[in-house]
């Protein structure tokens, strides 16, 4: 044998060992998943995402039809698209005194709330008082009654303090159901930031209330954020008590006013679709504001307490 074939009976003896020898599977790495997995995944969020978006695509759509009955024929809506209904609804109605009573009572409600919500949650996550742990089962318990119920009793007290039709009574009202629920949310959020902060703020000479305001204030924004949102869409969406409390036609939330479309007999369901959207608007807004923090606060919130 040559010199020249030593080399390549090598090579083909290396070869062959390589084809005998068994390849190993291989391992996903963790959290890794199949292309299956995630094409599976990616398509029932996209889905999804129709199915949520529809409703407001189909919204959207029939406020461009010019007829109260193109809802009827959709079909129709088509050929004939028009903005009159947005017209039509900003200058021959009370829109804009809507817009502005639902931004006073909303904005009022949110600030008021999420105030007397902190400071609940606050005292409750860091003092140990008597009655501490049953006083927010009673939070609790006042979510339990229905509308109907609490609307003849919180009339009376409105009606004694002279709160009828005014901006302040629909806010405080709207106040206590927002509270409750805040106050859990927030307490559970401060359950999740370590109370060292609390005994650094004391060596450093603060008071229980310069340490909320300049040290657990700042990191609860993300909780802060819910609170807020939940309180804003309360008061902004809400019609029953909106509707008992108000009287003056111009002092109408834009949910109490969007009901002046729809009579005994009639129903102009074009300009019902054209005001709906453009409620949307004050809510998406404010939504785009707190997104950042949105996420991350109903997480922490519900880890411990």
């Amino acid at each position: 044998m040559s010199t020249l074939d030593r080399p390549l009976s090598a090579e083909v003896k290396g070869a062959s060992a390589e084809a005998t020898t068994p390849r190993r599977p291989k391992v996903r790495r963790r959290g890794e998943s199949s292309p299956l997995v995630r094409l599976t995944s990616h398509g029932v969020l996209t889905v999804a995402s129709l199915i949520a978006l529809f409703p407001v695509a189909w919204l959207v759509f029939l406020s461009l039809g010019p007829d109260k009955d193109d809802y009827l024929r959709p079909g129709a809506i088509w050929g004939k698209m028009t903005l009159d209904n947005y017209a039509f609804v900003l200058q021959n109605t009370n829109f804009f005194d809507w817009l502005k009573s639902s931004l006073i009572v909303s904005l009022g409600t949110t600030v008021i709330g999420v105030l007397v919500a902190a400071t609940t949650g606050y005292a409750v996550s860091r003092m140990r008082f008597p009655g501490y742990k049953r006083f927010m089962w009673v939070l609790l318990l006042t979510q339990m009654f229905p509308v109907a119920v609490l609307m003849v009793p919180m009339y009376q007290i409105l009606s004694d303090l002279q709160l009828i039709d005014t901006y302040l009574g629909l806010i405080l009202v709207y106040c206590s159901t927002a509270v409750p629920y805040c106050a859990w949310l927030m307490k559970g959020y401060f359950d999740t930031i370590p109370f060292e902060i609390d005994e650094a703020g004391r060596v450093d000479g603060l008071t229980p209330i310069g340490t909320f305001v300049r040290l657990i204030l700042p990191l609860a924004k993300p909780g802060l954020a819910v609170a807020a949102f939940y309180s804003f869409i309360t008061a902004f969406g809400e019609v029953a008590f909106a509707t008992t409390f108000m009287l003056d036609d111009k002092k109408y939330t834009l949910a109490v006013g969007l009901q002046s479309f729809v009579s005994e007999h009639d129903a102009q369901r074009n300009l019902m679709a054209a005001t709906a959207v453009l409620i949307a608007i004050p809510v998406s807004a404010f939504f785009y504001l707190v997104q950042k923090n949105l996420v991350a606060g109903l997480t922490a919130g519900g880890t411990k307490g």
